[in-house]
């Protein structure tokens, strides 16, 4: 339960789809209500296919390149850092590929579930490095088992919260949004710095 939690509370803070509502409605704004929920289960469903083949393909990738774990959790703690730093400064959406041409061109193509949705708004670098990092931690299978159905899980609070991105924008309104985006952008900063950390450690260790 405890493995459950912390993968599920890291890639949450990470994915953020709190800050992909502002785009999600934006794209949306002409759909009718049953065209919204079926992107919102697309997209859930794509960053579900992503995350789970980047955990389990991710270790093969860095044995193919000769990329060390550390490096790994180090550029991925660079790039965590900096999605944080991107929330924080209400920068998300260009931070993370999503911008105006983007969206222009997103609202011109029938499907926007996978693209800008679910990559790079959602399942971006620092999630997909977060995963394969986890990985090889993971050496029991129970464990393996439980970060895949937390992934599942995330997915399934994506879908959730992208279905409703109409209602909570109304709700919440704009600066609501923005508060939360900045207090998970300050968890996300923690993420990558923790990473970070432990990797200079485990390389002193080895000096």
């Amino acid at each position: 339960m405890e493995l459950f939690i912390y993968v599920f509370a890291a890639l949450f803070s990470v994915l953020n789809p709190l800050g992909a509502v502002p785009v999600f409605v934006g794209l949306t704004q002409d759909d009718s209500k049953q065209e919204r929920s079926r992107i919102s289960l697309w997209a859930a469903i794509n960053v579900s296919i992503i995350l789970i083949i980047s955990y389990f393909i991710g270790k093969y990738v860095l044995q193919f390149f000769g990329i060390s774990i550390d490096a790994l959790r180090i550029a991925g703690g660079l790039l965590i850092l900096n999605s944080g730093f991107s929330l924080l400064s209400g920068n998300g959406s260009k931070k993370r590929g999503v911008n105006k041409r983007v969206t222009d061109d997103a609202k011109n193509r029938n499907d926007i579930a996978l693209t800008p949705l679910a990559m790079p708004m959602l399942a971006g670098p620092g999630s997909m490095s977060l995963l394969i990092a986890m990985y090889q931690e993971q050496p029991a299978i129970f464990q393996k088992i439980t970060t895949c159905l937390a992934i599942l899980c995330v997915s399934l609070t994506i879908f959730l919260i992208l279905r409703s991105a109409h209602y909570l924008s109304r709700i919440l309104g704009a600066s609501g949004l923005v508060a939360i985006s900045r207090i998970i952008g300050f968890i996300v900063i923690a993420i990558g710095i923790q990473y970070i950390s432990s990797s200079v450690v485990n390389i002193f260790k080895t000096i």
